[in-house]
């Protein structure tokens, strides 16, 4: 990930979805504009194109504020961040010097999912569906109570399934794929460049509901070789993509089509084989001068329209 974007650790850390100070209209008249508009579709040639709400990070982040970008960029289906759906349910907001991870531990723990629904109804209403979300639920130091609560509120919000970073301790993934299997929903482990073919071997092995999140950005970074084969072998495993482009040998993110990574025969293999699992652009490269994160995603869309066409 480039160190001129807000790092994703980062991005966690501080709650920026949660703290923007942005004033927005009352949530009844949003709704009402946003059922008047055409409602978006980024399935294309039997290919879902989603986006993971991460690569608005540069933007204000409300829940309304992402399903606005949405509808902007065409796309009808995405992986949410955890923090605009937890501001949404109301959870504390993050504060520095204070014991905030133990606040929204505690919040996790009771919170009822109604909002979560709500926010469901909203995103489905505007002909947008979740089929995963990212919160900061899911790892060591969380308690039993927070990852059933991560995986409650991914099925309160629609989800086939929650996303995390690949832990590299097995017992964590263990006990992830254990609470996957009492909550019948997918886990999707997220890479970086210390991708290779086999490094999810053991948490598959482990339970039926550790999933792979496969980026091939950061997989041909890290491999300096194509994911093809690795989608072929593991189709049936994958819960979704990561779609971005990067160079071989730990290169840098680049603009799509100017790096090494396949995108548009990965999406070719999608769409010949018809594999259900969402192809999601990450939006990671410098947003260059003049323009902004929507008009950089409705490009990115744009070039899977073409390579899908």
């Amino acid at each position: 990930m480039k160190t001129e974007n807000l790092s994703r650790r980062r991005f966690i850390g501080t709650g920026l979805f949660a703290a923007a100070g942005i004033a927005l209209a009352s949530r009844a008249s949003f709704a009402a504009s946003i059922l008047s508009d055409d409602k978006p579709n980024s399935m294309i040639n039997g290919v879902q194109i989603g986006v993971i709400t991460y690569s608005f990070r540069s933007m204000p982040g409300s829940a309304e504020q992402l399903l606005q970008y949405c509808k902007d960029c065409n796309i009808n289906a995405i992986e949410l961040m955890g923090e605009a759906a937890e501001a949404f349910a109301g959870a504390p907001k993050y504060a520095p010097n204070t014991d905030w991870q133990t606040k929204m531990a505690e919040w996790r723990a009771s919170v009822p999912m109604d909002k979560f629904k709500e926010l469901r109804k909203m995103y489905n209403d505007a002909g947008v569906k979740i089929y995963a979300w990212k919160p900061n639920a899911l790892n060591k130091k969380n308690t039993d109570a927070e990852i059933d609560y991560a995986f409650n509120a991914g099925k309160a919000l629609g989800c086939t399934h929650v996303t995390v970073e690949l832990p590299e301790d097995h017992e964590q993934t263990q006990r992830l794929g254990n609470k996957a299997a009492e909550h019948k929903m997918y886990v999707g482990y997220h890479a970086h460049t210390q991708a290779t073919p086999t490094l999810w071997d053991t948490a598959l092995s482990q339970s039926k509901y550790n999933a792979i999140n496969l980026d091939i950005g950061h997989y041909v970074a890290g491999t300096s070789s194509s994911p093809i084969d690795f989608i072929k072998k593991n189709a049936g495993r994958i819960v979704s993509l990561h779609i971005k482009d990067r160079k071989f040998n730990n290169g840098p993110n680049a603009p799509w089509g100017e790096g090494d990574t396949p995108i548009k025969e990965v999406l070719a293999l999608m769409k010949a084989n018809k594999y259900k699992f969402p192809a999601t652009i990450e939006l990671e490269y410098k947003i260059p001068d003049g323009s902004d994160a929507v008009k950089e995603v409705i490009k990115c869309r744009e070039y899977a329209k073409n390579a899908l066409s």
